[in-house]
């Protein structure tokens, strides 16, 4: 590993497993440290004992303004400073446009697009009180570009968090705030097992990805950290797409495997 992020600090929130668990880990591989946020305060508890010295947790409820600004003053007062920001915390409560429940739906926007918000604002904050230069990668999704069925809370609350990205890196440009976005298609997570473990899902998305998998979250924490590398020194308001080319043969119709019908 080389030393890229070596005196970093960074906070990556849903840090305990899946793409937020990669990320945390080549931070730390790379010579930073790193504050993990989640909400499993169970994982949280033995972050030190698996990552080591560089390493902390903290349990955080990420949509929550309050709890994000202490999720950062804490970091601060642990290492020092604030460098990087890692959005990963995310998920869903599927639903139609016109079936969703409207608890459903901010389940759904607030976990996205709220905590995506809280991370981006209230870096941008810290690193702007200390007059310093920093990054800020947001994960996104495929689906803020194309949309999928059972998924109008999603593939919204996405596409609001490039748009949210987009935007940010519009303002702190000046003060050398780099903000980013990566948008992955399938990846194989916890997170995503329950999808993909109904029989015929997979095979449904693999016959519209052209790399014909899903990718590894180590993949995608490595398109992450290279938007928040000096390698990407000159990139900002960018959505990254990694998706093993699945943007170019749109989306499987899920509906026969999720109890709906085919248009």
């Amino acid at each position: 590993m080389s030393d890229r992020f070596a005196g970093k600090v960074a906070i990556v929130t849903g840090g305990v497993s899946g793409i937020g668990a990669k990320i945390a880990e080549r931070l730390i591989a790379e010579g930073g440290s790193v504050m993990i946020a989640d909400i499993n305060e169970q994982a949280i508890a033995g972050i030190g004992d698996t990552l080591g010295p560089n390493a902390a947790g903290r349990r955080t409820d990420v949509t929550d303004e309050r709890d994000f600004a202490a999720l950062v003053d804490e970091t601060v007062e642990r290492f020092g400073t604030l460098d990087l920001v890692f959005n990963v915390a995310g998920g869903s409560k599927s639903g139609s446009l016109t079936d969703i429940s409207f608890e459903d739906w901010d389940f759904t926007v607030r976990l996205n697009l709220y905590s995506a918000f809280n991370g981006t604002r209230l870096g941008a904050r810290q690193m702007l009180s200390e007059g310093k230069q920093g990054s800020i990668v947001n994960v996104a999704s495929l689906n803020s570009l194309v949309p999928m069925f059972y998924g109008v809370g999603y593939t919204a609350s996405k596409a609001g968090t490039v748009m949210l990205t987009k935007q940010a890196a519009l303002e702190l440009g000046e003060a050398g705030i780099r903000v980013n976005a990566v948008s992955p298609g399938l990846v194989s997570t916890p997170l995503t097992s329950g999808l993909t473990s109904i029989p015929g899902v997979t095979e449904a998305y693999a016959e519209r990805i052209p790399m014909r998998r899903p990718a590894q979250p180590e993949e995608i924490a490595a398109a992450a950290l290279f938007l928040a590398s000096d390698d990407a020194s000159y990139i900002s308001g960018d959505n990254l797409v990694v998706d093993g080319a699945w943007s170019t043969s749109g989306y499987p119709d899920l509906r026969p495997f999720l109890g709906g019908a085919e248009g």
